[in-house]
C-alpha cells in the first residue's frame, strides 16, 4: 500500500517542483530585467548607481539570484497550502528567511526587501491557481492574502518605508498589496502595452511603465529620503517626460535625463516604483509564456 501511494505521489511532487521552479525563475528574471533597464532616474541600472552609494548592478543581480530559492519556496507554498490563514503565516516565515538570505548575500545591504514582499505575494498567488494567470486575477489573489494578518510578524520593523507611511499617512508597499496592486494592474501594465502598440522599443516601453508609476505613486523610498518636496519633484518630472512623448521621443529623453540628474542631486531613489515595475514585468512574463504555450499547442 505504501509503495502504491509513493507511486501516485511521486508525479505530483515532481509537478509541484516543476511549477514552483518555473515561477521562481520568472520572478528572478523580472528582477534582473528591472535592474538592467536603463536609464532609470535615480535608480541603479546597468550603467549607473543612480542616487545610491552602496548599490550597483552586480550587487543587485547577486541578490536576485540569491533569492531564487525563496521565490521557489513561496510558489510551492501557494501550490501546497490551501487555507489562507495558514498560507499567510507560512509565506511570512519564508519571506523573513529570504530577507536574511538577502542580507547575507549582500553583506547587510538592503537590495530587495520591498521586492520580497510584493513579488513574494504575487508569485504565491500565481502558483495558487496556475490555470488563471491573468494579471488582475493574480493581483486580486495576492491582495486577498495580503489582507490577512500574519500572527508571527513583528509589530514594528523600524524600516524607513514603514516610518514614512506613519509620518506621511500613506499606504506604502502594504497598501499597494492590500488594494490588489493598482499601480501594477491599472498603470504600469497598461502603459507597457500602449507603448508597445505604438511601436516603442521594449526599453522605452518599460521606462514609460516605470515613469507612469512614478508620476502618481506616493513612493515611501523617496519620502523617507527627501520628504514631500522630493516626491513632488519626482512625480512632476515623470509626468513631464510622458507628456513630451515618453522615453522614445527626443524631448522625452531630454526630460528623462534632467529628472535623473535632479533625483541624484536630491539623493532620492524611487525604489517603490522600481519594485512595482518588477512586479509588472513578472506578470507580463507570465502572460507572454502563457500565450507562447497556447500558440505552440495550436501548432502542434
Amino acid at each position: 500500500m505504501r509503495e502504491n501511494l509513493a507511486i501516485i505521489h511521486a508525479p505530483l511532487q515532481r509537478a509541484t517542483a516543476d511549477f514552483a521552479g518555473h515561477f521562481g525563475a520568472q520572478v528572478v528574471g523580472a528582477l534582473i530585467d528591472e535592474v538592467t533597464l536603463a536609464p532609470k532616474p535615480g535608480l541603479v541600472d546597468i550603467r549607473s548607481q543612480g542616487a545610491h552609494h552602496d548599490l550597483d548592478w552586480q550587487l543587485m543581480c547577486k541578490s536576485a539570484l540569491a533569492l531564487q530559492p525563496t521565490f521557489v519556496e513561496l510558489a510551492r507554498a501557494g501550490i501546497e497550502t490551501r487555507p489562507l490563514p495558514e498560507l499567510r503565516e507560512r509565506i511570512g516565515a519564508i519571506g523573513r528567511d529570504g530577507e536574511a538570505r538577502m542580507m547575507e548575500a549582500t553583506h547587510g545591504v538592503n537590495t530587495h526587501r520591498g521586492a520580497i514582499w510584493a513579488l513574494g505575494l504575487l508569485v504565491t498567488a500565481a502558483a495558487r491557481n496556475p490555470d488563471d494567470l491573468a494579471a488582475d486575477a493574480i493581483a486580486a489573489r495576492a491582495g486577498e492574502i495580503a489582507r490577512i494578518a500574519d500572527p508571527r510578524a513583528p509589530l514594528q520593523t523600524g524600516h524607513k518605508g514603514e516610518q514614512a507611511c506613519v509620518e506621511y499617512n500613506v499606504g506604502g508597499a502594504r497598501g499597494q498589496a492590500q488594494a490588489d496592486f493598482p499601480h501594477v494592474v491599472q498603470i504600469a501594465l497598461p502603459e507597457l502595452l500602449r507603448s508597445r502598440q505604438r511601436g516603442d522599443s521594449e526599453t522605452a516601453a518599460r521606462l514609460n511603465a516605470l515613469l507612469a508609476v512614478m508620476a502618481s505613486l506616493d513612493d515611501t523610498c523617496v519620502l523617507a529620503r527627501g520628504g514631500l518636496s522630493a516626491l513632488a519633484q519626482m512625480q512632476s518630472g515623470a509626468q513631464r517626460v510622458l507628456a513630451h512623448g515618453g522615453a522614445a521621443a527626443l524631448a522625452g529623453r531630454r526630460d528623462l535625463k534632467a529628472l535623473d540628474r535632479r533625483l541624484v542631486e536630491l539623493h532620492v531613489s524611487p525604489g517603490g516604483a522600481a519594485d512595482l515595475l518588477a512586479a509588472a514585468l513578472f506578470l507580463d512574463r507570465l502572460q507572454v509564456n502563457a500565450a507562447t504555450t497556447t500558440l505552440n499547442a495550436a501548432n502542434a
